[in-house]
């Protein structure tokens, strides 16, 4: 009996801090620097979270290290719900593959709350490039082995991993020129100085329509419905290829399950606003909130799948 009423009293003081969760500003720390794409999916929902909760979400970006300084400093934040995480799938499954001596383990030092968002990634070549289409591609790497060259925002990047996974796929041989960041990356492709890269959805449509590159395929399993004519990578001739960017929330290990899923439920509210919704759809957002079991299992399979990737294209950091 005694154990009950503990247990009890235990229930009612989460559920207690639940219902005043919360009663002071929220620090999101998003490990980008602001004006890119997950700092944007933490904005703009955000400002709406704000409104609901009549605090302020308080955006930090902790730049570094391809996501390591900003994801450690939420790992080692205190577990109260007042700093939480929003980040992407090379903090949380692809830097486990590539850095052996990782500060922080994603299913260990946090707890998640939802994926935020997919963000689809769009094979495209410069406008000069002879291929038109995923299957010219192969074709012309395979007539040229080694000549051809993409670009990614660096080693172990949302355009690095798809492309190896494309060439493990098609057993193509292309070069690898890693930057320091998507934009310088993005902006060489669209000057034609280097030919190739997978590109977040968001950034393409002004330059496709432009006429200074063009889009071959879409990463994702499903079409876009922002670009619902461009085919996906498997209905382009590469079987089995899936792979889409995307970022989700977690808070530090330890938090209370009534604030993770208060969090939980009030973003599925602001991303459910329609100008919110429209925003975000409008620059290349794929929203799925998840519950926080969902995210997890999802963390966890993704974590995997880089690894084999990782593995099989003997992907390396500096």
């Amino acid at each position: 009996m005694r154990i009950a009423g503990l247990l009890i009293a235990l229930l009612a003081a989460t559920q207690a801090v639940a219902q005043t969760y919360p009663e002071k500003p929220v620090r999101l720390i998003v490990p980008f620097s602001a004006g890119s794409a997950v700092d944007t999916l933490a904005r703009i929902p955000g400002q709406k979270l704000s409104e609901l909760w009549g605090h302020q979400i308080v955006v930090d970006n902790r730049i570094g290290a391809n996501t390591i300084i900003g994801t450690e400093a939420a790992a080692k934040a205190p577990a109260d719900g007042y700093t939480l995480l929003l980040t992407n799938d090379a903090a949380l499954a692809t830097n486990p593959a590539l850095y052996p001596n990782l500060p922080y383990a994603p299913l260990r030092d946090f707890v998640p709350i939802t994926l935020a968002a997919s963000i689809p990634v769009v094979l495209v070549a410069h406008a000069s490039q002879p291929y038109t289409t995923v299957r010219e591609l192969i074709d012309y790497a395979k007539a040229n082995p080694g000549k051809l060259h993409y670009a990614s925002g660096g080693n172990g990047s949302a355009q690095h991993v798809p492309m190896e996974m494309l060439k493990v796929a098609t057993g193509i041989d292309l070069v690898h020129v890693p930057y320091k960041g998507l934009g310088p990356a993005f902006n060489d492709v669209v000057s034609g100085q280097v030919p190739l890269m997978f590109a977040g959805l968001s950034n393409t449509p002004p330059h496709i329509k432009a006429g200074r590159i063009r889009a071959l395929a879409i990463g994702s399993a499903k079409r876009s419905s922002a670009m619902p004519d461009l085919p996906t990578m498997q209905e382009a001739g590469v079987p089995g290829f899936d792979y889409s960017a995307w970022a989700g929330i977690l808070a530090p290990a330890g938090t209370p399950a009534a604030i993770v899923q208060k969090v939980n439920a009030d973003w599925a509210k602001a991303i459910a606003v329609p100008e919110v919704r429209e925003k975000l759809v409008a620059l290349g957002f794929d929203l799925q909130p998840t519950t926080p079991a969902e995210f997890g299992e999802m963390i966890k399979r993704e974590m995997a799948k880089v690894a084999k990737v990782v593995k099989d294209a003997n992907i390396r950091v500096d």
